[in-house]
């Protein structure tokens, strides 16, 4: 085999490994929850649902009040997610204040889920079998794929 035909193989296989380690990096970045959340955010419910009129109506009306509340509870759970962390790395941890911290962090995520229940009975209500069924598997796939942000900040 003389030179030539050595080097063209050489620079084919790796260029073939190059395209191939950028194609998985591509790939790897579109399965990340961060990409994934980006797609759900830009999701247009009404839309991927195909309400009727009457649907979207009824739509507008429930989702304006359920989502104050949810955005004035996460506010309320930054905050003592904060206090509990600054109490965790205190000089001195003080630990019946990270207890009444947790505590009160648990009960606002138990008060947002009722709220979400609630929403989902109520959306539900409003759906027919098709739509139910579409809703639901979107709900199922994506809370298979969510992380917390503590899980996030310790993967490699």
């Amino acid at each position: 085999m003389n030179r030539n035909v050595m080097f063209r193989w050489l620079l084919a296989i790796s260029l073939s490994l190059n395209l191939g380690i950028v194609a998985a990096v591509v790939i790897h970045q579109m399965r990340t929850p961060e990409a994934t959340a980006a797609r759900a955010a830009h999701l247009n419910l009404p839309d991927y649902l195909a309400l009727n009129a009457d649907q979207r109506e009824h739509w507008r009306q429930l989702e304006p009040n359920f989502l104050d509340d949810i955005a004035a509870n996460w506010h309320e759970i930054r905050q003592h997610r904060e206090a509990l962390v600054r109490h965790v790395f205190a000089a001195t941890p003080d630990r019946a204040a990270i207890n009444a911290e947790q505590a009160r962090i648990a009960t606002l995520q138990d008060a947002q889920q009722q709220r979400v229940i609630t929403q989902l009975l109520a959306e539900r209500d409003l759906l027919d079998e098709r739509q139910r069924a579409k809703l639901m598997a979107l709900l199922l796939t994506r809370y298979a794929q969510e992380a917390t942000e503590e899980e996030l900040l310790h993967r490699d």
